[in-house]
């Protein structure tokens, strides 16, 4: 089976390693941003709000820092607004902090709003327009749905046709678009809100047998799907969109830079582009479709 390895993308600064990472993602423009804080969270306590810092590396490797006040997510998720800020949200809402769920944070780490976009978020990207794409998993099967950064909702998958969404194992935003990849059926979708405004569907859809891809990389109309259950974890599945459904055109596995299996890790997926983050959480590597 053809081993592709990952390509060096952005690396934490040393300077930065005592810190823990909360969280790290890759935004739209492809900078790396890790949250960092002075430790984790403990497990079965009271957890106030926290001070942090995201550690921001451009793909030409320059790097700043933006101090964020009073942090709220335990368990949060990152991306980079185009202006510059940040938004920050917690995974998981208790019962009574849904309303402050995200955080929106100016260039100057204050925050300047708060709102509430729904438990069980497994995906949280920005698009180039500044709206949020929200992914939920099986605990509060949402679907996926688009805000606006001033929390109000202008996109829902409900009632769209997408077959057996209950749990969005993958999404990928690329300007304006967001592609998908779902469980139960796993089929690849693409959304562009835009088209409502023509009378067109904003929805197409692709059967496909490749099942359980955590992220997935679309270039023209060619598709790859990137892990799976079991000892599919590292999978690289290669297709092509048809009509109406995904043609698989061969299998390989993705590999840590050096040729390593992966170990835990994260994943963000932006056009054609699959960013990898394994543990510990201090570098990221890419795969790049169009590359």
């Amino acid at each position: 089976m053809q081993q592709t390895p990952l390509v060096p993308h952005a690396r934490l600064p040393r300077a930065h390693h005592h810190r823990h990472v909360r969280t790290s993602t890759v935004d739209a423009a492809g900078t790396a941003h890790w949250l960092l804080a002075e430790q984790a969270p403990q497990r079965g306590r009271e957890h106030p709000p926290y001070d942090a810092l995201v550690v921001s590396v451009r793909p030409d490797g320059g790097a700043e820092v933006t101090e964020l006040r009073s942090v709220r997510a335990r368990w949060p998720l990152l991306d980079r607004l185009p202006e510059g800020g940040f938004v920050v949200a917690a995974a998981r809402t208790g019962r009574h902090d849904e309303a402050r769920q995200v955080q929106v944070f100016d260039r100057l780490g204050h925050e300047s709003r708060a709102f509430g976009i729904g438990d069980a978020i497994e995906h949280l990207l920005v698009d180039e327009a500044g709206h949020l794409w929200a992914g939920h998993f099986d605990e509060n099967p949402l679907g996926i749905r688009r805000w606006s950064p001033t929390g109000e909702l202008v996109w829902t998958s409900a009632g769209a046709g997408i077959p057996g969404l209950f749990d969005c194992y993958a999404l990928n935003v690329s300007g304006t678009t967001a592609w998908a990849c779902p469980y139960t059926d796993f089929p690849v979708v693409e959304i562009r809100p835009d088209r409502a405004a023509r009378g067109e569907p904003p929805v197409r859809v692709w059967s496909n047998r490749i099942r359980s891809a955590t992220a997935l990389a679309v270039h023209g109309d060619r598709v790859v799907l990137f892990g799976g259950s079991g000892e599919h974890q590292d999978r690289l599945a290669h297709g092509v969109l048809t009509g109406t459904a995904v043609r698989r055109t061969g299998v390989g596995t993705l590999t840590g830079p050096d040729g390593s299996a992966l170990t835990r890790r994260r994943v963000v997926s932006r056009g054609s582009r699959i960013y990898v983050q394994p543990e510990p959480f201090t570098e990221w590597g890419v795969f790049d479709l169009a590359g």
